[in-house]
């Protein structure tokens, strides 16, 4: 049964800033870069007519660095893709849809975010709903991969904040 996370993030910076920062292909580089993955890789990156922005990416942990919870049921290196697609900006706020899978692993991630201001700071707000198709222990690592989201939206709060102070 798919599991939903609710999981937010104060930016140091301004709406517009964080978002202009999604609509940088440097951004996209250097943050692939910071992820702590083994291997990333920008596959495609698309400005929308809207002021939007289509990313997708890959990142691949090696299988020497997987977890049990995850070698028990995945041999081999974990390829993860992940495709964002951004709104423009509308009445100062964005919208994002987010999608996540696991290529020959029953594991689906889809989700939404909402960049809106708070105070001066950029507020991102995120629902992922996983769902992890094996039996018995499909919750178990739903809620594994959930709290692994929630350490990797701080990381990527952190790095955006990094980029805007940089390069703003």
């Amino acid at each position: 049964m798919p599991r939903s996370f609710d999981m937010a993030t104060d930016y140091e910076g301004s709406v517009e800033q964080v978002h202009q920062a999604f609509l940088d292909e440097q951004y996209w580089l250097a943050r692939l870069a910071d992820s702590g993955a083994d291997d990333a890789t920008l596959n495609s990156m698309r400005l929308t007519a809207g002021g939007g922005v289509e990313v997708t990416t890959t990142q691949v942990l090696r299988a020497h660095r997987l977890p049990a919870v995850v070698t028990q049921f995945h041999h081999g290196d974990l390829e993860i893709r992940r495709a964002e697609s951004w709104t423009g900006l509308a009445d100062g706020k964005a919208e994002a849809n987010v999608s996540g899978s696991i290529p020959g692993a029953p594991v689906t991630l889809t989700g939404s975010a909402h960049l809106t201001p708070s105070e001066l700071r950029a507020h991102l707000a995120f629902r992922a709903t996983i769902e992890v198709r094996i039996p018995l222990v499909g919750g178990k690592v739903e809620n594994f991969i959930g709290n692994q989201l929630v350490d990797l939206l701080t990381a990527e709060q952190r790095f955006t904040t990094r980029w805007i102070a940089q390069n703003g």
